[in-house]
């Protein structure tokens, strides 16, 4: 008998380092996939050692990853049928065929070739989940399928058209145009019109996005197959195993507090870690367009009629068109368009002319009769946009019956 026998190597690490990693995951990072939670053992715990030892660890604890591969979970399906003996009579073969699910070739989605150049595809989805607190919430993504680069994120209660404007607005901003977006055949994109008299505002506004993109030069290339997309619906599977826990670790339970760890903090880090060097590919964005046509072209346009007195309401509140700080008053029932730029700005077009929208107040902010006149501020002219701009609404109408 070797004299080393039952006695433990130099190199073996104490059996309390095994036990506070145990501890840790079960108290503290339950729900994180192995790699995620190794990363936090070495950048928050201070605990340094081998992904393999966290592995062996967790898993000679009964502990399983939340993300394990198919391999894994086919040889703890095996080891789990073999242990219950319902395979006592069974070959290798008949085995192979209980555990593993052969998938037919029509029913498959083979994987396909990447894009040469950064920006010729991106693909967009939104994801539905309790991403924080109680109430779900909705996450619009935005992959660069050449280098997996996530070039736009934003939170959003539901999958909406402010959403992906958000997300359309970081990429103008930071890279440029796209050449081409994939997504699905949500309203947002894509849907089926109505007949003119059933039309109204709100179906109006789902249309909006392709026509933003229209005018920039942007493809939208939709598909109901969501494997035709599957790197935004990979990228969407990564955040919901490591966001959610990184949220819930901070705390955070607001959307704004979401958005703003989203964007500042978890995406650089989600780049720097699973995406290529988009600098090292070639791209094919285009110059980013001026900020006033970023705010003008990301525009929500509605469809009203001036009422009776001499107004427009828009979102249950009434507004009246100005021009050069002097009201200006037209006939009832006159057709206008309703532009509300990104930034939250609304102009009216009535005539082939733009006016700016005030809001009407239901009462007076002083009496005349009462209080002091206050000094009259001197207001900073807004900038109105010529009528070349695209959301002219003879040339918004004749774009929309072409779609």
């Amino acid at each position: 008998m070797h004299g080393n026998r039952s006695k433990k190597p130099a190199k073996t690490l104490d059996k309390s380092v095994s036990d506070t990693i145990i501890l840790l995951y079960r108290n503290k990072y339950q729900g994180f996939n192995f790699n995620h939670f190794y990363d936090y053992l070495l950048e928050e715990e201070n605990i340094n050692v081998s992904y393999t030892f966290v592995y062996t660890t967790l898993m000679k604890n009964g502990i399983r990853s939340p993300k394990a591969r198919k391999a894994t979970k086919r040889r703890l399906a095996k080891e789990k049928l073999q242990k219950e003996k319902k395979l006592k009579n069974k070959t290798e073969e008949e085995i192979e065929i209980i555990v593993n699910h052969e998938v037919a070739l029509e029913d498959s989605h083979p994987r396909g070739e990447k894009p040469k150049y950064f920006g010729e595809v991106t693909e967009m989805d939104g994801s539905s989940h309790l991403w924080f607190g109680d109430v779900k919430s909705c996450l619009h993504l935005a992959t660069d399928k050449a280098t997996n680069h996530i070039v736009g994120a934003y939170f959003d209660w539901q999958e909406t058209l402010n959403g992906y404007y958000h997300v359309f607005y970081q990429i103008l901003v930071n890279y440029g145009i796209p050449s081409l977006f994939k997504t699905d055949n949500r309203t947002v994109f894509n849907y089926n019109r109505l007949t003119e008299d059933k039309r109204t505002s709100d179906k109006d506004v789902l249309t909006q996005f392709g026509y933003a993109c229209k005018q920039l030069g942007v493809d939208i290339d939709t598909t109901s197959v969501s494997q035709a997309k599957g790197l935004v619906e990979r990228d969407n599977g990564t955040f919901q195993d490591r966001l959610i826990n990184e949220l819930r670790l901070n705390n955070i339970t607001t959307i704004e507090g979401a958005n703003e760890y989203l964007i500042n903090v978890f995406v650089p880090k989600f780049n720097a870690k699973f995406a290529l060097d988009y600098k090292r590919f070639e791209s094919v964005y285009e110059t980013s367009p001026t900020s006033e046509k970023i705010n003008y072209t990301l525009a929500v346009l509605s469809p009203r009629k001036i009422d009776n007195g001499n107004s427009i309401k828009f979102k249950n509140e009434y507004y009246q068109p100005y021009e050069n700080n002097q009201l200006k008053c037209f006939k009832p029932k006159t057709e206008c368009l309703v532009i509300k730029a990104f930034n939250g700005e609304l102009l009216v077009t009535i005539d082939e002319k733009v006016y700016e929208l005030r809001k009407l107040q239901s009462h007076k902010k002083y009496s005349e009769e009462f209080d002091a006149i206050p000094e009259p501020k001197k207001e900073k002219k807004k900038y109105i946009p010529p009528m070349t701009h695209p959301w002219k609404l003879a040339s918004f109408k004749k774009q929309s019956s072409r779609e």
